[in-house]
């Protein structure tokens, strides 16, 4: 086929031809089929996965029945050290214009180069065969990219002069040349004509298709670059996330690792169409090991910092809110059959009553036996090997600890029962009103009723009559269930008593033993799983199916 008519076929859309694509062997020699409508699949992988050997792989067995073009923003913009030798590609197009056109030169020698000069060739090709045919002259390649390039920059303008493009602000007169358009835009501009050039219905494996683009309009780009092409199938390799999240209904291929020898791939299919956030897709990718997803800001939270030395067999993720890691946990366990992965959640006990701490159980979610992270801190073991590390006799330092708390617990006791009677309230409201109501009159009795049937002093006597007990008791282990205080560990002075200068120094002290193999470090650890209600014996595996139902 001649370089013009290559060039004109392009000119008409053809309809979209039904697309399956086989993909490479897994493990056990089985292959993958995807065979929809989607039109767009992305390839995603850690570093270090195959997932670029799987996509080569993939273009040279699709190649073989189908077209199929690459597009690589990186490789165009700097890399000329070989030629992409696929049929009707940019390379294989400039190198037979230089062949049979005398309109190009033979001197441009990256992808970007060579994208710009086949489209002015195209432009030079169609005003020739207007001018021999006449009739109506319908749009060039030229004529697209521009127009896809003023709908993306609505503030540049493209300029024809003298056979070559000439790039302009509005607001300024001056015209400046294509080399000195800046990485992103040159990225945008050879993306837009390498996506007109590529052959009829073909399969686009595009290579980080986020590289050079800004997040705020990536999206919108490349939804333009595939509107341009729409008899195309795109396929992207890639582990940018904000990329993946603003495809539409995408089928996901997950490559988790390579065996070289066998040439053969561990991945999987996600089905497009699947909801999948920013933060589930960023877990799948890099984890491989089982997932426990947790509170806190992943940076200066405790349990950021502690969390991951105490599940050592898991990949610790911080998701912020409860809320997140309670849908988090519940998607990436609904997508078990995708990655093969296990999950957990932790969340703070936060007032939860034993029927809530139950459930969350159910959901795979953990809750510790005490009311927040701080409370892990004044575990009595983990006291206990703290002080030991520093030399100090743990009987004593425990047994002030314990004292101080207790009196801390007894001050504070109406106050703490009260927010434990608010927390009760809340949530039993939340359960109990229903909705439906036919009448205002219905909905006003309705809540006349619940505020009887909620009885909130009788819960907080309840709870009052709870807290005295544990107090008097000396019950160290119940206060520590029940008593929000984030402050205990420098009111308590447990830091001091350790000789350690303040909280922070205490917080440090126990993450700095939990990275040694030590004794203390044991202790620590194991305190911790047992407050999540974990055995000594799961502590050091990762928690199965097995566990969950034992603890319930």
């Amino acid at each position: 086929m001649t370089v013009r008519n290559n060039l004109l076929t392009l000119l008409t859309q053809k309809h979209r031809q039904h697309m399956k694509l086989t993909l490479p062997p897994q493990l056990d020699s089985t292959r993958e089929v995807i065979d929809d409508d989607s039109r767009r699949i992305i390839i995603i992988g850690a570093n270090g996965s195959g997932k670029t050997r799987f996509t080569e792989r993939l273009v040279e067995e699709t190649g073989m029945s189908m077209p199929v073009f690459r597009i690589s923003a990186l490789n165009a913009l700097y890399r000329a050290d070989s030629t992409d030798t696929l049929e009707g590609s940019v390379d294989v197009l400039y190198e037979a214009a230089t062949e049979r056109s005398p309109f190009m030169r033979s001197d441009h020698h990256t992808q970007f180069e060579r994208v710009m000069a086949l489209l002015l060739l195209d432009e030079v090709l169609h005003l020739l065969l207007h001018k021999h045919s006449g009739g109506r002259m319908e749009p060039t390649c030229l004529d697209r990219v521009i127009s896809a390039w003023q709908e993306v920059f609505p503030d540049s303008r493209i300029l024809r002069e003298s056979g070559r493009l000439l790039f302009s602000r509005k607001e300024d007169d001056s015209a400046y040349s294509q080399m000195r358009l800046s990485d992103g835009e040159k990225a945008v501009l050879y993306t837009f004509g390498a996506a007109v050039l590529a052959p009829e219905d073909a399969v686009m494996f595009v290579d980080s298709p986020g590289m050079f683009l800004h997040p705020s309009v990536m999206g919108m780009i490349w939804d333009k670059v595939e509107s341009l092409r729409p008899d195309c199938t795109w396929v992207y390799t890639t582990h940018d996330v904000e990329f993946m999240t603003s495809r539409v209904r995408p089928d996901v291929i997950w490559v988790r690792g390579y065996d070289a020898e066998a040439q053969r791939w561990d991945y999987a299919v996600l089905p497009a169409g699947t909801p999948l956030d920013d933060e589930i897709y960023t877990t799948i990718v890099g984890a491989r090991k089982p997932v426990l997803f947790i509170e806190g800001d992943g940076t200066h939270s405790i349990d950021a910092k502690l969390y991951p030395l105490v599940f050592t067999n898991y990949t610790v993720r911080s998701l912020g809110s409860c809320n997140k890691v309670i849908e988090a946990t519940r998607t990436f366990n609904d997508l078990n059959s995708f990655h093969h992965l296990d999950s957990h959640g932790i969340v703070d006990r936060d007032r939860r009553d034993a029927h809530e701490v139950a459930y969350l159980r159910k959901k795979r979610i953990f809750v510790p036996d005490v009311a927040e992270i701080e409370n892990i801190l004044m575990l009595e073991d983990v006291v206990r090997a703290v002080a030991r590390h520093f030399h100090r006799n743990d009987d004593r330092v425990f047994d002030r600890v314990r004292k101080s708390v207790i009196n801390m617990f007894r001050g504070e006791l109406k106050q703490q029962a009260l927010m434990h009677t608010r927390h009760r309230v809340k949530r039993m409201v939340e359960y109990r009103i229903d909705g439906r109501f036919p009448s205002i009159d219905k909905l006003e009795q309705h809540m006349a009723d619940l505020v009887n049937a909620l009885r909130p002093r009788d819960i907080y006597n309840g709870l009052v009559r709870d807290f005295r007990g544990y107090a008097e008791g000396g019950d160290y282990q119940s206060i520590l269930r029940v008593y929000n205080q984030k402050s205990m560990v420098g009111q308590s002075n447990v830091a001091e008593l350790c000789g350690l200068k303040n909280h922070d120094a205490y917080v440090a002290a126990i993450i700095e033993i939990l990275k040694e193999d030590s004794p203390e470090a044991d202790s620590i650890r194991r305190a911790v799983t047992r407050c999540f209600g974990i055995t000594d014996d799961e502590a050091s595996a990762k928690l199965s199916e097995n566990s969950i139902s034992e603890i319930d």
